[in-house]
């Protein structure tokens, strides 16, 4: 097997801006080998989001390709990418996305239940959800609502919903943007924890360089450029 999950070659991305492009990525090279926890940052502005999107198949570059697991995301069609994204990648972002009316217990299922909709073996799904919120200390909080949880509470919710489908590659936005120091460290530790016991390959894209300190690699981009290094090693 290939020790490179993911591959992307010469990605620009670029916005129309009145008679001139707004330039967001500018020819960024990148590699990410299984099991390795990368780590991308940089300021707001600098086009981690972005980029982080692209590589997760939700948003297609102007320019250059991405390889996941060989599979070049957008050569293929939409219903294809949303099918290797849902069994693949799994994703956290800053703003947590949780559904308001389900419980936690109900949020964290979601993903399985796009995956699994005709051979969904009911107490196996639960049993699942279960474990994972176990794992994420909120056990106890199954059947609360997200307006009854702290932020840092959604925001493990958040990772187990992402953990749900077992993906080979987790994509972390911001993850401690609406936390506190406290709940950044919890979350820090148990993004390494998962990678650790797991060997999921994660990718995270932060303003926070206290993030660096769970890496095994650390790239900064500024200005749509990678400044240390090219991607590639």
């Amino acid at each position: 097997m290939n020790d490179v999950i993911l591959k992307a070659n010469n990605i620009h991305k670029y916005y129309p801006s009145g008679k001139e492009k707004l330039h967001v990525l500018r020819g960024l090279d990148l590699e990410i080998k299984r099991a390795q926890i990368l780590v991308i940052i940089g300021p707001s502005g600098a086009g981690k989001s972005t980029l982080l999107h692209i590589l997760g198949g939700l948003d297609c570059p102007s320019k250059g390709r991405v390889l996941i697991d060989g599979v070049d995301l957008y050569k293929i069609p939409d219903n294809k990418r949303a099918k290797l994204r849902n069994e693949k990648i799994g994703f956290v972002f800053q703003f947590y996305h949780l559904l308001p009316e389900f419980t936690a217990l109900e949020n964290v299922i979601l993903p399985f239940l796009i995956k699994n909709a005709r051979k969904m073996r009911k107490r196996e799904v639960y049993n699942r959800a279960y474990e994972l919120l176990d794992e994420v200390g909120l056990i106890n909080r199954a059947h609360h609502k997200p307006d009854q949880l702290s932020g840092g509470e959604q925001q493990r919710v958040a990772v187990a919903r992402a953990l749900m489908n077992e993906p080979e590659l987790l994509l972390c936005d911001e993850p401690t943007g609406n936390l506190d120091s406290k709940s950044s460290e919890r979350l820090i530790d148990l993004l390494r924890s998962f990678n650790e016991k797991n060997h999921q390959t994660l990718m995270i894209v932060s303003h926070n360089e206290s993030m660096n300190k769970v890496a095994d690699r650390v790239i900064k981009i500024k200005d749509g450029r990678f400044l240390n290094q090219n991607g590639v090693n």
